[in-house]
């Protein structure tokens, strides 16, 4: 029997490549009836990170603040990004972005949340775009060698177009 892919984890970095992958996730979906589901996912913050924070911020309640502002903020980015595509498209490639069925943002390691939301879903597949540096096997991304080594379904990686 032929596999049947009902739905497809679109994870973005929210770089001009992503939207590229998103369009041939886009087709993937269309191509096989499935649903798409967008993830971005925020690393936590550094040891670095949370030392400054505690120099500047003294507080506790202000830490939190600034914290949930940064989640404010990246979700809004990733709101735009979206937006900003759906803008990009033709109308034909706008009816293929129905197939759009969540765009979440979830903090965390990356690699470990694609794999694990994409077990969560039930994806049949998983679609990423490479780095903007170049195409070459050292350029692809630890986060994608991440989720190619451990991924236990079918795994698309875009090349950068240009």
């Amino acid at each position: 029997m032929l596999p049947q892919i009902k739905d497809i984890l679109f994870a973005t970095d929210l770089s001009e490549n992503a939207n590229n992958a998103l369009r041939h996730a886009l087709g993937m979906a269309s191509a096989h009836g499935a649903k798409v589901h967008v993830l971005h996912v925020t690393e936590p913050l550094t040891q670095d990170a949370i030392v400054t924070m505690r120099m500047f911020l003294q507080d506790e309640t202000s830490r939190q603040k600034a914290i949930k502002d940064r989640h404010a903020s990246v979700k809004a980015m990733l709101k735009e990004n979206q937006q900003d595509f759906v803008k990009s498209l033709s109308e034909e490639e706008k009816k293929a972005y129905e197939a759009i069925a969540s765009v979440e943002l979830v903090d965390g390691h990356p690699a470990e949340a694609i794999l694990q939301r994409a077990r969560e879903l039930d994806c049949g597949l998983i679609v990423m775009g490479t780095h903007e540096q170049g195409t070459g096997h050292t350029f692809i991304g630890t986060v994608v060698k991440r989720v190619l080594r451990r991924a236990t379904v079918p795994t698309l990686v875009v090349p950068n177009h240009t």
